[in-house]
């Protein structure tokens, strides 16, 4: 029932919870500039937490200058406009809606430098963003934004509940660390995103590339189930080709039919009961 959560996070700006520090260890004394479009539940707690560890942080999202500024005061990050928050930063963060991503001006992302780390957060539900043919033909997500955007990219964090990205970061070696999957084609990329993931307080499962990003999409079993790095690994291996869509529709379906949102622990134990076999 995890899609309540993603109901709630499509349509909310506020970003889930506060931050926790996964380690205990200093701040990072070199830190990453890091611009994140969209300040809704995901994109605002990942602006949170990362600024409180530290990085310079700048956001953008689609609300006049003045409400933009107090959000990103809020997060402890800068405002920026759409075209100035992808400009001299070492990674950007996606976290919009798909559909908007094809609504991103062409030239956007296509003059950035090579080495500019670009991950996707998001996931495709057809009652949000309307039908679209290729993925409804089962092209992965991620490798259809990297096509409308024109460059490379990751996927992470799109298989995190909001709650579980502002909340449930703990330390390395904790017992039942909560893992996340990136998937991708550039391993220098994915070694730099790992390392700020532990950082958050999360274990980092390999996704593989990102054509193999369809196994942590909604409705799979990698996807916001709160596993440990090798249940994840697990999961990832699990996923069918062409179940999961049916799954997330059945599930959204249920979810419009709720008058109240499920806590966190009731959505990843019905994820897990559904998925996994086990509450």
């Amino acid at each position: 029932m995890h899609h309540q959560s993603l109901l709630k996070n499509a349509f909310s700006e506020r970003p889930a919870g506060g931050h926790r520090h996964g380690n205990d260890k200093p701040l990072n004394p070199h830190p990453m500039k890091i611009g994140i479009i969209g300040t809704g539940p995901v994109g605002g707690s990942l602006a949170k937490n990362l600024a409180a560890l530290g990085h310079q942080v700048k956001v953008t999202n689609t609300r006049q200058p003045a409400e933009l500024a107090r959000k990103a005061q809020e997060l402890g990050a800068s405002p920026a406009t759409l075209q100035d928050v992808v400009q001299d930063v070492d990674l950007v963060f996606i976290a919009v809606p798909f559909k908007v991503i094809g609504e991103f001006p062409k030239d956007l992302f296509r003059s950035l430098p090579a080495e500019v780390i670009v991950v996707d957060t998001g996931n495709y539900y057809p009652f949000r963003d309307g039908k679209i043919d290729a993925l409804e033909q089962g092209q992965p997500e991620s490798v259809l934004a990297a096509e409308q955007l024109g460059r490379p990219l990751l996927k992470a964090f799109n298989n995190l509940l909001a709650e579980t990205i502002a909340d449930g970061g703990t330390a390395p070696g904790t017992p039942g660390r909560i893992a996340l999957s990136i998937a991708g084609d550039d391993e220098r990329a994915k070694h730099i995103l790992s390392d700020l993931c532990n950082d958050l307080g999360f274990d980092v499962v390999d996704g593989g590339t990102l054509a193999d990003s369809w196994r942590q999409q909604p409705g799979t079993p990698a996807y916001c189930t709160e596993l440990t790095a090798p249940e994840l690994t697990q999961a990832l291996a699990a996923a069918v080709p062409g179940k999961a869509p049916r799954l997330r529709d059945e599930i959204i379906g249920e979810l419009l039919q709720r008058k109240d949102w499920p806590t966190r622990e009731e959505v990843v134990a019905g994820n897990r009961a559904r998925q996994l076999g086990n509450a």
